[in-house]
């Protein structure tokens, strides 16, 4: 097989398996209801079928990531998709919530580990730096479709052939992926290093998560105030003991040299996944309660722009590398996040009966936007990391962008609640907000420094 042919080959491979990741984390909203139903849950209950599921998820990335970097990218490559195979499996068979609720968690799991491991098998296998911008293009219009489709997929799958069937979609998919990844991807050239201090990532997880409650509790500060106040103690301490234990470490979790110059990109991912997990919030929103559209109707409408987001990926993402330097081409589409929040502020607030103002801005953002952003960001943070550490850079990089999501949606909805309605109801609070998300990433690549590349 030509080495072209064979780069290919792989990238398809970790494509198809990180759409499925991406499908799985949007395609349960739409199934929810259903699985309520079924099991005769309240909804605060059924709800932790998401946030147990990005949890774990956005926590135990960076252990991902060097799990991918110590015992061998290809080993967590397959122990990843075989662990969200089995896990799929058993969710579709559940007959109980408990049992689902257990299944789903270890999906996130197993997403935490699919994730970075994939990621730096694309990063590996193309070593040349155009080469390599134009493959972690296409692999993340992959995640883009998959986001964007689950939202519309999972309400048609579950209600034509039942909620278990948004589980069992992904066991014949991840079992290909898995006999073509044993055949083609090649072993890790490099001998396996010895394994990190996990304990360090199980303490870096409950601090995200506690950090992420205390976010999303502060509206209640009066009537919970001395139990936010003790968890704001945690955290302060167990961020102190996380960062004093990586420290001691011979071989650390993180190890913070390496990723020095990367700084500024995984702050920029930070900043992007509140962005873009809060618009998406605010559009669904605007979609159902303005346009008076249902959950399905409104998936399908955002479907289009997640397929365009994937056509930028694959097609405009190489025109721009060779013409552009990466952190430009992220600060385009931190412009295209700009815009699509202005306009959506303007439509909401001044032209509610303005359709064009609408789909403008969720082609800025979930069209063009997301992708050169995304693609832009992931390429900045890993060109100052040696390859040894691809794992770390991609883990630590997803992980602040689902820590920004999660914080600044929460940091949002605290405005929310307090808006005073007009237009859709959201008001103009919440949407400045947005906006002030996009223009401090707008500014902070304006004034980046040229990374060096390692």
């Amino acid at each position: 097989m030509r080495e072209t042919t064979r780069q290919s080959f792989i990238l398809i491979i970790t494509s198809i398996s990180v759409f499925f990741e991406a499908l799985d984390i949007a395609i349960i909203n739409l199934t929810m209801p259903l699985i309520q139903t079924s099991f005769g849950l309240s909804a605060n209950r059924v709800q932790w079928l998401q946030t147990l599921y990005v949890l774990l998820y956005g926590g135990l990335l960076i252990v991902g990531g060097r799990l991918s970097d110590t015992v061998g990218r290809k080993r967590i490559f397959l122990l990843a998709s075989g662990l969200f195979l089995l896990t799929s499996l058993g969710a579709g068979l559940s007959d109980t919530f408990v049992s689902l609720l257990a299944f789903r968690a270890l999906q996130g799991v197993a997403a935490a580990l699919l994730m970075p491991a994939a990621l730096s098998i694309v990063t590996n296998t193309y070593t040349d730096a155009q080469a390599r911008g134009r493959a972690i293009g296409i692999f993340s219009s992959f995640a883009a479709i998959g986001s964007g489709s689950g939202l519309s997929v999972g309400g048609l799958i579950a209600s034509s052939f039942g909620w278990q069937w948004v589980f069992f979609i992904n066991v014949p998919i991840i079992l290909l992926c898995m006999v073509l990844a044993y055949r083609y991807i090649p072993d890790d050239a490099e001998a396996p290093g010895s394994v990190p201090d996990l304990s360090a990532g199980l303490l870096l997880t409950l601090l995200i998560t506690a950090l992420s409650y205390i976010v999303h509790e502060l509206s209640n500060w009066r009537t919970q105030g001395e139990w936010l106040l003790l968890l704001t103690v945690f955290v302060g301490l167990g961020t102190w003991q996380f960062l004093r234990r990586n420290a001691a470490q011979p071989d650390p979790l993180i190890r913070f040299g390496v990723l020095r110059q990367s700084t500024l990109a995984i702050g920029e991912m930070l900043l992007l996944g509140a962005i873009f997990t809060s618009y998406l919030f605010l559009i669904s929103l605007v979609l159902q309660k303005d346009r008076q559209l249902s959950a399905a109707q409104a998936g399908l409408l955002l479907l289009p722009f997640s397929v365009l987001s994937a056509l930028t990926g694959k097609f405009l993402m190489p025109v721009l590398l060779k013409r552009l330097p990466v952190r430009r081409i992220a600060r385009l589409g931190m412009l295209f996040m700009l815009l699509g929040t202005g306009l959506l502020l303007w439509q909401t607030q001044f032209a509610p009966a303005n359709v064009g103002l609408l789909l403008g801005s969720i082609a800025c953002v979930n069209g063009f936007g997301i992708a050169l952003c995304f693609s832009g960001l992931t390429v900045l943070s890993l060109q100052p990391v040696p390859e040894a550490y691809h794992g770390l850079a991609s883990g630590v990089g997803t992980t602040s962008y689902f820590v920004g999501g999660g914080l600044g949606l929460s940091l949002l909805s605290l405005f929310l609640s307090q808006s005073p309605a007009g237009g859709s109801g959201i008001g103009s609070v919440p949407l400045a907000i947005l906006g002030a998300y996009a223009a401090i990433g707008v500014l902070g690549l304006a004034g980046a420094p040229r990374a060096r590349v390692l």
